[in-house]
């Protein structure tokens, strides 16, 4: 069983910045991490993955704007989040594939003058 803690998240103005992290622990090997986001309303969406080697996926909307990193040795991946915008609002999930997916509990970005 693993488990992910989140951190990070808040209220930003449009244009500002926010980073999340997010710990994997209960496994000793945790393979693809990343970040995934839903709106109200909207469906589950890709923000980021990267692999443990370093291989990334992106979701359109952000690409060129937000960059995504991870310690193998901690099991730790971050999202840094920049030139937010309104439509960045949503609650971002930490995911790990480790056998089986595994999703954080959620942690809410609010993007808003």
């Amino acid at each position: 069983q693993v488990q992910l803690v989140e951190y990070g998240g808040g209220w930003v103005q449009p244009g500002g910045s926010l980073r999340l992290s997010c710990t994997a622990s209960g496994s000793f090997f945790i393979g693809t991490m990343g970040w995934y986001r839903q709106a109200p309303g909207q469906q589950r969406e890709l923000v980021a993955t990267i692999s443990r080697g370093g291989s990334m996926n992106w979701g359109d909307p952000v690409k060129g704007r937000f960059l995504i990193s991870r310690d193998n040795a901690k099991n730790t991946v971050v999202l840094q989040m920049n030139t937010l915008e309104p439509e960045d609002t949503a609650v971002y999930y930490c995911y790990a594939l480790a056998g089986q997916s595994y999703w954080g509990q959620g942690t809410q970005v609010t993007v808003s003058s």
